[in-house]
């Protein structure tokens, strides 16, 4: 009887360590998450009913994609939180040269070419665009190759690492895609200087960024639109009718939201349609208009709380790529959602990146669920 009670206990026991990673998941980022996404879905629907209804479609087909793209990347969630983070760190460099096999693939006819940017493939009624996976693809490179340098980054091998950087970076650039590239920059610094680059290596990468950047501007390698969009930024009287007309009805339709907003569906701005792209990447400007000023802080403090629980997972991480991966999803997280809002406001220029569970789109939302999926799988795993 007592070596039954043995056996038995020491089944239960190994059960009970196979299950105890499940037992860690951060619920209050999880929930947030979620809850944040669905709110998204609705305020796709909002963007988008009255448009549609007037042009004699279905008002709640954009409503029906997104919910879609949220389950999918629901799924895609629980893979990436199943799968040890340190079984993909060993696959990073696969993955990343993966990917940017993927980019060079979208660059040649084989891509297809929309608003002037060849980022996507058509896949069917869907476009997939690579270069949002790619920022998961870096995050989980780049920390598993300054993990391996054990947080001593010297100047050679923070050299490597702007390489392993700057591949997907150009190639994203090259489509042209400004904003994701700018992403993939800000995933870049956060993951080297908290894995270790010393300060004066970071202020000689800071001087060089800055000459490179005015020398972009003056050799004229942005596009025209590109350079529309800063001088509607530095300046946005200067041309209310191109590139400022985003801008200034982004701000209309914010301001008109007061406190407490004019009503769920029943913003003007929005309903006549005045803010171009406002269920991608003018999003917010639906959240300002329709449910005011208490709507934006609400969702703004859901965000707060999604970067709070993902530097705490990053604190809590048993090694230092867990450490370093849970970095990267927090730069990219900080500065979509910096970038997005702030563009909708008028201080930042517009750059065309989406926000994070908000903004309509298959790729950038399954993306951005993977990228939390890697922050509750390292979280998960902190005992382990």
């Amino acid at each position: 009887m007592a070596s039954v009670l043995t056996f038995g206990g020491g089944r239960s026991t190994r059960a009970a360590e196979g299950a105890a990673p499940w037992r860690h998941v951060d619920w209050v980022l999880m929930t947030t998450v979620i809850l944040t996404a669905a709110f998204g879905v609705l305020m796709v629907y909002s963007a988008t009913q009255n448009r549609l209804a007037l042009d004699g479609q279905d008002p709640t087909q954009f409503l029906q994609r997104q919910a879609m793209f949220v389950v999918i990347g629901l799924v895609a969630m629980a893979a990436a939180v199943a799968i040890d983070y340190r079984i993909l760190r060993d696959f990073g460099p696969l993955l990343l040269a993966a990917t940017c096999g993927v980019l060079v693939l979208v660059l040649s006819p084989l891509g297809s070419t929309s608003r002037g940017a060849q980022a996507w493939f058509q896949v069917g009624p869907f476009q997939l665009q690579p270069s949002e996976f790619a920022k998961v693809a870096l995050i989980v490179a780049l920390a598993g190759f300054c993990a391996e340098r054990r947080g001593e980054l010297d100047a050679s091998n923070l050299l490597k690492c702007v390489g392993i950087g700057a591949i997907p970076i150009t190639l994203i650039y090259l489509q042209p895609d400004l904003g994701s590239s700018l992403v993939l920059v800000a995933i870049t610094a956060g993951i080297v200087l908290v894995g270790g680059a010393r300060p004066r290596h970071m202020a000689a990468l800071v001087l060089v960024a800055a000459v490179g950047v005015f020398a972009v501007i003056q050799l004229g390698v942005l596009k025209e639109y590109q350079l529309d969009r800063l001088g509607a930024f530095l300046d946005p009287e200067s041309d209310t009718q191109r590139s400022s007309y985003n801008l200034n009805q982004s701000k209309i339709a914010i301001g008109a939201g007061g406190l407490t907003g004019r009503g769920l569906f029943e913003g003007t701005q929005t309903n006549l349609s005045y803010v171009p792209e406002q269920h991608t990447d003018f999003i917010f400007t639906v959240v300002g208009e329709e449910l005011g000023l208490v709507g934006g802080g609400a969702l703004l403090l859901a965000f707060g709380v999604m970067i709070w629980r993902t530097w705490r997972a990053a604190a809590l991480a048993k090694d230092l790529s867990g450490t370093l991966i849970c970095v990267g999803v927090l730069s990219m997280l900080l500065f979509q959602i910096f970038e997005n809002v702030g563009m909708t406001m008028g201080i930042m220029p517009v750059t065309g990146i989406p926000l994070p569970f908000m903004s309509s789109g298959g790729s950038s939302t399954i993306a951005a669920f993977v990228a939390v999926g890697l922050v509750l799988n390292v979280h998960m795993r902190r005992f382990s």
